[in-house]
């Protein structure tokens, strides 16, 4: 095992790096990713030359010797699903991986997160991330690799998420000697809920970086498509809940009691017209209750209530307005009914996710990949959903980037939505992964080279930094 300390390792090659920047000659960058014939894909690229270099990522991961072992990788991981902070064997799979790879990294972040590097050790810097945690959910799919324990699976694709991280690490130490900066890649716990991504940050996993990329897998999109759009993608999220007490008895005798249920059912139908009668109809919001627990026999009315929900919103503003309504509603209808109620939203168990929101920069720079590599008619704008995601923290810190992979292939049959128990990745969408991955960091890296001192010392540096690259290869 490597393990490295990103203050000692960082610092020193940041400051030769500014002190002195190396330029290498971008035509002999580009060639080391041109064996291969370009594509007949519509390019959105300007430049033929870096168009050729996603191109060339896809064609080594659909090797078959990278795309079995990830294939492998997911298996081995699907088979063995590890819950939020629980990631322990997962976590131990991608630091031998990646001490085959020779590619060092720090751990424990976040108490099962790991981080690599690969590069230069100096700026810029590049993130590309992966989650790592399961679901507590039966799988109902039967194949040859189901998950071996009750009650949890991966049925949400991260599995096929931290393989395709892995393959790029492959395909990104290959060209290590070329890359023009630094790609950290972030393995990463706890995004179901546990804001695995809040930790990451606190524990320094985005020291130095400039920009993050994520992606996820979609089975309602096309195999050799992507989905996304700029600005407001996936919503803010919260979870609350609410015990609501009463008076119990007899239901013969409802005059001698104080019913808990039908204040708890007044409470659920006044926090609708929240979104129908107080949010602004283009300001999309919702607040959705999805517990209701009380009484236990038909004949007893019971002493309390317990509801739960969620609420949703793009909007901070309008977030923060819906919490603090939601409380006021429940606590005040129930005082209507002569019931009392508390209100928790637990934001240490459960944390406010905030909206995922792609920089529109990157926006630019994700379709310009994403066309060289698919071809400009796979490149798909995606509609703002309400669900949520943790990689909004790291859009929070730095400006981030996240998006979908389409992996649908109708002659395999229906795939799932994600979340079902009878969710599946169609695996030959893994090489799309690890090729996405590689080709927006790398081509990030040569697009935001820091700026030379002066123009003798950029001629000088590129000239004596070719000669290494060549002397290396």
């Amino acid at each position: 095992m490597i393990i490295f300390n990103p203050h000692q390792m960082f610092s020193s090659s940041i400051i030769s790096s500014m002190a002195s920047p190396k330029w290498v000659s971008l035509t002999f960058i580009l060639s080391m990713f041109m064996p291969l014939p370009i594509s007949s894909n519509q390019s959105l690229s300007p430049e033929p030359e870096l168009a050729q270099i996603p191109v060339s990522f896809l064609e080594h991961a659909k090797r078959p010797e990278l795309f079995d072992r990830m294939v492998s990788i997911r298996r081995k991981i699907h088979e063995n699903p590890e819950l939020c902070y629980e990631e322990f064997e997962t976590s131990k799979l991608i630091r031998a991986e990646l001490d085959r790879l020779g590619i060092p990294y720090r751990y424990p972040l976040a108490e099962t997160g790991v981080v690599g590097v690969v590069g230069t050790g100096g700026p810029p810097f590049v993130a590309i991330r992966a989650d790592m945690d399961a679901l507590a959910m039966q799988e109902s799919v039967e194949w040859e690799h189901k998950s071996k324990f009750a009650g949890k699976m991966h049925g949400c694709g991260h599995d096929g998420h931290v393989a395709m991280l892995l393959g790029a690490a492959s395909l990104l130490q290959e060209y290590r000697h070329v890359l023009q900066g630094t790609v950290v890649l972030v393995f990463q716990p706890a995004e179901e809920g546990g804001a695995g991504a809040k930790k990451m940050i606190e524990n320094g996993a985005l020291e130095h970086v400039s920009a993050i990329f994520g992606l996820h897998l979609a089975s309602d999109h096309p195999i050799g498509s992507v989905a996304s759009r700029p600005g407001p993608l996936l919503a803010a999220s919260g979870f609350f809940e609410a015990l609501i007490s009463g008076k119990g008895g007899h239901a013969a005798i409802p005059q001698h009691t104080i019913d808990p249920i039908l204040a708890a059912s007044n409470v659920i139908v006044s926090l609708q017209h929240l979104v129908s009668r107080e949010a602004d109809p283009l300001d999309s919001q919702v607040v959705t209750v999805g517990k209701f627990q009380g009484g236990g026999a038909f004949n007893v009315i019971p002493d309390s209530v317990t509801i739960g929900g969620t609420f949703r919103a793009f909007s901070k503003d309008s977030f923060f307005q819906l919490k603090e309504r939601i409380e006021e509603v429940i606590t005040r209808q129930a005082s209507v009914q002569r019931c009392n109620a508390t209100v928790l939203f637990n934001e240490i168990a459960k944390p406010f996710y905030p909206a995922t929101i792609n920089d529109k920069n990157l926006h630019e720079h994700f379709q310009k990949v994403a066309g060289d590599l698919l071809g400009s008619q796979n490149v798909l704008e995606k509609k703002p959903l309400m669900g949520a995601e943790d990689f909004s923290f790291y859009q929070e810190v730095i400006p981030g980037y996240y998006f979908f992979l389409g992996m649908k292939n109708d002659s395999q049959g229906q795939f799932k939505p994600m979340h079902s128990p009878y969710f599946r990745i169609n695996e030959d969408v893994l090489p799309y992964g690890a090729a996405f991955h590689a080709s927006l960091a790398t081509r990030y890296l040569l697009e935001n080279q820091p700026k030379s001192t002066s123009t003798s010392d950029q001629k000088t540096e590129s000239t004596s930094t070719k000669g290494n690259f060549r002397d290396e290869l």
